[in-house]
């Protein structure tokens, strides 16, 4: 069973038809802001008073009035990945609000599914579907054993498989990029993995002007999909 909270991702999982609800705990003012979404789910819905809800929440929840059990969403399989696709594949990204902010990032770029490893994942529940407010309602998620022969087979239904790294010896803006692609992302600090870079066809590099010069993944996440999905619609 997975545990929703906060607001903005309840209400996304109550208009998500794929996700099997079992039951809402809520407050009065927090129901009546959702009870269409409720009614049109016919979900079960318990009243209760915010610190009744805060014990039923995960320790140090920010749950905003609003707790969700529900079933966790099916994930889908390599071979359903779209023939035209944009996915984001995640190389040993562990870190639950790094990887729900990815997953915002990639509902608001319409990216078609997040790849990531059945090992070293965040669970995808609790306080990964917070940071995603309502992503994860919207990116199918494919989990792989190994992710480099995942990446192999991507590249035989004919995925542009571009890895982001810091010693890249082009930039993105440079890259020619062509759909469908895969854009791969490796864990703070260790980057990309010796496999995972070997099996990407493009590795390039996110150039920044400002006295910073790095992000952290679900930043530099964000930056690559906006300059990629530009430079796709232009090919296109």
């Amino acid at each position: 069973m997975a545990q929703i909270y906060g607001f903005h991702s309840v209400s996304a999982a109550l208009r998500a038809p794929r996700r099997k609800l079992i039951r809402l705990y809520a407050t009065q003012a927090a129901a009546e802001r959702l009870s269409a979404d409720i009614a049109a789910r016919g979900l079960e819905t318990l009243i209760l008073s915010n610190e009744e809800i805060a014990l039923r929440a995960p320790r140090e929840a920010v749950h905003q009035g609003v707790l969700l059990e529900a079933r966790p969403l099916e994930p889908i399989d390599l071979s359903d990945l779209p023939a035209h696709g944009l996915v984001v594949v995640l190389d040993q990204v562990t870190d639950p609000h790094n990887v729900g902010a990815i997953l915002r990032s990639a509902a608001a770029f319409a990216v078609d599914a997040l790849v990531t490893t059945e090992r070293h994942s965040p669970e995808f529940t609790g306080a990964l579907t917070k940071s995603a407010s309502g992503g994860l309602e919207h990116v199918p998620i494919c989990s792989v054993t190994n992710l480099a022969r995942a990446l192999s087979e991507m590249g035989e239904m004919g995925y542009l498989r571009v890895g982001l790294d810091s010693e890249g010896p082009q930039t993105l803006e440079a890259a020619i990029l062509s759909r469908p692609m895969a854009l791969v992302l490796g864990a703070e600090g260790k980057g990309l993995r010796r496999l995972t870079r070997e099996h990407c066809d493009i590795l390039a590099r996110l150039d920044m002007p400002g006295a910073i010069k790095s992000l952290n993944v679900s930043n530099a996440c964000a930056v690559a999909l906006a300059i990629s999905t530009m430079r796709l619609a232009a090919a296109d």
